[in-house]
């Protein structure tokens, strides 16, 4: 079993991240490992420039999140953690495979028109074959599995795609040069909601930082944002149905539940018939405790910009490894000669 998955360096890491993500992460790395797999998690910085970016910003965002997913739990010993800039292998694959993936494919891909929006004709070319780079960045380690969220599940779809025409193009049956990866949707993955919206997710790009719980932000701020999150004026219930068209006391009793491990039963169970102004302190405090250990050595890690490289450095000639006789089986396939 390999698993391999990648997150954007576009800033902090936030709850939604951690809860969505970063903990299944962590929980697939140690179940992974005691079945004696692989599990390989990237930063995904050639990704991040298919949009306008700073360049000094994404230099230290990837530092930030390698420090958040360590601090988060992700074991550089037990993982395979790299950011794509040093497997140059990844680029050389999309290119490859961009000779397999058709207009038509891309052109069905959503989060293409989202990002892109009304300029679709200003947007990056980039921006456009990313998916492509998406499918190289699971083919190219033979990826047996690749957990998804609902956004993802098309892009997934066409590496399978993809892989399966190149597949039948270039290899054999009996001798494929591509795995076809399976999805891992986890049953339990959180969905956590903005702050000052019940509608829309906790997102990093939301102008408001008072929408989202940062994992750098301090015990102080916690509180103030959980105090001040928007809800409404009604007690909680005593039962998940009474929660219906209430997405702010929805998402807060989420979280709750969540990060205590219990139920939103059970939650409303203690906090049925009270209102929000004695829930939010115990939530408030409940965060507080389950993430200052993660702060406190997120915070001790970033200042460490040589050990952040190493660790980074490290993974990346690990992935290498694997890569490179991917790569080669490809461009054998395609018939491309090379000294």
């Amino acid at each position: 079993m390999r698993i391999v998955s990648g997150i954007q360096p576009t800033g902090n890491l936030h709850l939604g991240n951690y809860l969505g993500a970063i903990a299944n992460w962590v929980k697939m790395q140690d179940d992974v490992a005691e079945q004696g797999g692989e599990s390989l998690y990237f930063l995904a910085d050639l990704h991040a420039i298919s949009m306008p970016h700073e360049p000094a910003a994404l230099a230290n965002n990837t530092r930030e999140m390698t420090a958040a997913l360590v601090a988060c739990g992700i074991d550089p010993d037990r993982s395979i953690l790299f950011n794509q800039a040093q497997v140059p292998q990844h680029a050389e694959l999309q290119w490859l495979l961009n000779g397999t993936a058709r207009m038509g494919w891309l052109n069905r891909m959503t989060q293409f028109k989202d990002k892109s929006g009304k300029n679709r004709e200003g947007a990056s070319v980039a921006l456009f074959t990313y998916p492509v780079l998406q499918a190289a960045d699971v083919l190219l380690y033979q990826a047996t599995h690749v957990p998804v969220g609902e956004d993802q599940k098309q892009h997934l779809e066409l590496a399978r795609d993809i892989a399966q025409k190149f597949n039948n193009d270039f290899a054999s049956e009996e001798a494929p040069v591509f795995t076809l990866p399976d999805p891992i949707i986890p049953p339990e993955a959180a969905r956590i909601m903005s702050l000052r919206d019940g509608s829309s997710k906790m997102s990093k790009s939301d102008p408001s930082d008072m929408a989202r719980i940062n994992l750098t932000d301090d015990a102080d701020t916690i509180i103030k944002k959980i105090k001040k999150a928007k809800t409404d004026p009604e007690p909680l219930p005593s039962e998940k149905a009474g929660l219906e068209g209430r997405t702010e006391a929805i998402n807060l009793i989420g979280i709750y539940a969540t990060m205590s491990g219990t139920s939103v039963d059970a939650v409303l169970a203690d906090f049925g018939g009270e209102g929000f102004g004695k829930f939010k302190p115990a939530l408030g405090e409940l965060l507080v405790e389950k993430l200052a250990p993660i702060n406190a050595r997120f915070n001790e890690l970033r200042k460490d910009r040589g050990a952040l490289d190493a660790i980074l450095a490290k993974g990346a000639e690990k992935a290498r490894a694997l890569a490179v006789p991917t790569l080669n089986a490809t461009y054998d396939a395609l018939g491309l000669v090379r000294g």
